[in-house]
């Protein structure tokens, strides 16, 4: 089969251009720490009020400027919803559902996951700048879900 010039080099740029972006997106991917979720830590989702450390949620010190988030996401709510994070902590967050399918961003950072039933989703992240931030549900979860916020509040220490 013989192929004309054109051909060849539009294929070997169509290649070259696919091969590129599967290299940016996966050292992008890298680099920002995402990885895909893991189906290792489990919990029973009509439990999670009696499991630790779901049944105390919250911010809990676990060493020298570190914090451990402990968040329940649940009909139209998170509990707590209202989280005062030191400036400059590196806060481990956990976060599970007792319901339905959730979501849990916090936009202006890397923090986005996909919360189900039966499964804890972690992730960490070190809060550098002080402010604001606003929780949101980003998965349609019913009639309420418009009204679904928390508020992380860093402040300097």
């Amino acid at each position: 089969m013989h192929m004309h010039k054109y051909e060849k080099i539009w294929l070997v740029f169509g290649i070259g251009v696919l091969f590129a972006f599967l290299v940016i997106v996966g050292v992008s991917a890298f680099a920002e720490g995402q990885q895909p979720p893991s189906c290792l830590t489990t919990i029973d989702p009509e439990k999670v009020d009696q499991t630790p450390p779901f049944d105390k949620p919250g911010l809990v010190k676990t060493g020298d400027n570190e914090y451990q988030l402990n968040i329940v996401v649940h009909a139209f709510a998170f509990t707590p919803n209202q989280i005062e994070i030191p400036k400059g902590a590196k806060v481990t967050i956990n976060v599970t559902t007792k319901d339905v399918i959730h979501g849990f961003q916090v936009p202006g950072t890397n923090i986005n996951m996909m919360v189900e039933p039966g499964y804890i989703n972690t992730l960490t992240h070190t809060f550098n700048k002080p402010g604001e931030y606003t929780i949101l549900c980003n998965e349609y979860c019913g009639a309420g879900h418009h009204m679904m916020t928390g508020r992380i509040k860093v402040v300097e220490k």
